[in-house]
């Protein structure tokens, strides 16, 4: 699943860094896999069943399975080969398809789930290149959030041209599920990352903050900005300096605005989110840069789950909104 909002821009600091002088921290048991296209890493403190990390992963691979635009078969596979009929869909595509438009509510259709046949055209990684204006204008008229129609267990779309495109929101909502999991199952301290999508659970066993660190913009992958402690609680980035590509002396980036299917031109380059939950973050933190620093705060502000953010501008400005605790390195 490859989502066009959010990449590897925070790291985990889950491990002994930031613990209480002279109180020994108990080693937590982290392992890493490739899923969801990135690097997804489990972090557990305590006494776990063996097993558990597996049945993680594997719960993972299984809502992949279910949200992936790509994956012939997903539940959104179906919906959007579907020719605007009404599909049948689990539980959980339902919850993510109606967060989805719930933000795409909020921001007046800035976040819009339906943008698939746009970032389609764009490709980052294969065959970078700018569609042509046909295509783009072709794609744009099949997106609106509004021609979403959810009843009950099923959903479908207006248009019969129309594609969902859950990369905007998807991973926080795994993440989320995934950390819900490990609770539920008696961890007590845990970090869930995955790919920058980081979710918090608990507390560490000596009692100090978690600290995620924020990486500096086109800066190398291990090159921090900050850090930002956080409780129990998620911490989401975005930025326009992961997937790029320059054509005739232009930058094109990823973030794509629905109504032009072209690269949004924002003063944030970057956009971390403490939030309630990890799928809030991913969509806010989209939103963030899409509409830029002046208009951010206000949009941020009025959103559910938001507890705070560090915008980075470029002209390497940091801009502070709400509850975060952040801190530079030294």
């Amino acid at each position: 699943m490859r989502r066009y909002s959010v990449f590897i821009v925070i790291l985990a600091l889950a491990a002994g860094v930031g613990g209480c002088a002279g109180k020994q921290q108990e080693a937590p048991v982290s392992e890493t896999r490739i899923l969801l296209d990135t690097y997804c890493t489990l972090t557990v403190y305590g006494t776990i069943d063996p097993a558990l990390l597996e049945e993680a992963f594997s719960l993972c691979a299984e809502y992949e399975a279910m949200l992936s635009m790509r994956l012939e078969g997903s539940d959104v596979w179906r919906i959007n080969h579907a020719g605007g009929a009404a599909v049948t869909v689990a539980p959980e595509t339902i919850e993510v398809i109606k967060a989805g438009l719930v933000f795409g509510g909020l921001s007046a259709g800035l976040f819009d789930i339906t943008i698939g046949r746009v970032s389609t055209l764009w490709d980052f990684t294969n065959d970078p290149h700018v569609p042509s204006r046909t295509e783009l204008e072709q794609a744009r008229a099949t997106v609106d959030y509004r021609d979403v129609v959810v009843d009950g267990d099923t959903v479908r779309l207006k248009s019969d041209e129309a594609w969902l495109d859950l990369g905007g929101i998807a991973k926080g909502y795994i993440a989320d599920r995934l950390a819900a999991f490990l609770k539920e199952r008696g961890v007590t301290g845990a970090v869930v990352d995955l790919g920058g999508d980081v979710a918090i659970v608990g507390a560490k066993p000596d009692g100090s903050p978690w600290l995620i660190g924020v990486r500096r913009p086109f800066g190398a992958r291990n090159e921090l900005l900050g850090i930002i402690e956080a409780g129990e609680a998620s911490v989401v980035s975005s930025g326009i300096y992961e997937r790029q590509f320059i054509e005739d002396g232009v930058i094109y980036h990823h973030i794509l605005y629905p109504n032009t299917g072209m690269p949004a031109e924002t003063d944030v380059v970057g956009a971390t989110l403490v939030a309630e939950n990890s799928a809030a973050g991913d969509a806010l933190s989209t939103m963030a840069l899409l509409v830029g620093s002046d208009r951010a705060p206000d949009l941020l502000g009025a959103a559910p789950g938001f507890i705070g953010a560090l915008l980075m501008l470029e002209n390497g400005e940091l801009l502070r909104i709400g509850d975060i605790i952040y801190r530079e390195m030294e």
